[in-house]
């Protein structure tokens, strides 16, 4: 079974990372920066978690991601995917998205690694 690779990161922080896979969740998804209550949290905590998840279409993108992985192992000599998972500032969703992702990946018996590029940056003021 492939490995796995996935790495969170915001676009205001640099281009996305060389990927086979990269989910844009800037434009679709909620994005709980704009609450001032959790602006400074990041998808660590527990708030940020749950805003993110109950947010329509997550959990249908986060399936169809774990279908798409299972398409990309079928193919000749995969050793390794990688997936990008970014929004604005990378603290929020690509956070939430990538640990969500992972344990899903995990229970399916890949091996997951998570890096999250930007989550120790400043919040972007915007």
């Amino acid at each position: 079974m492939a490995a796995v690779e996935i790495v969170s990161f915001g676009f205001l922080h640099g281009p996305a990372p060389e990927a086979d896979i990269v989910l844009d969740l800037r434009r679709a998804f909620r994005d709980p920066h704009i609450d001032p209550r959790m602006r400074e949290l990041t998808g660590r905590d527990r708030r940020v978690r749950r805003a993110v998840l109950r947010t329509a279409g997550i959990r249908a993108l986060l399936k169809a991601t774990v279908q798409q992985v299972r398409a990309y192992t079928k193919g000749p000599g995969v050793e390794r995917i990688v997936i990008g998972s970014a929004c604005a500032g990378g603290r929020h969703r690509s956070v939430v998205v990538a640990d969500k992702l992972a344990r899903r990946l995990r229970r399916r018996g890949h091996t997951v690694t998570v890096h999250h590029r930007d989550l120790h940056r400043p919040v972007v003021q915007r």
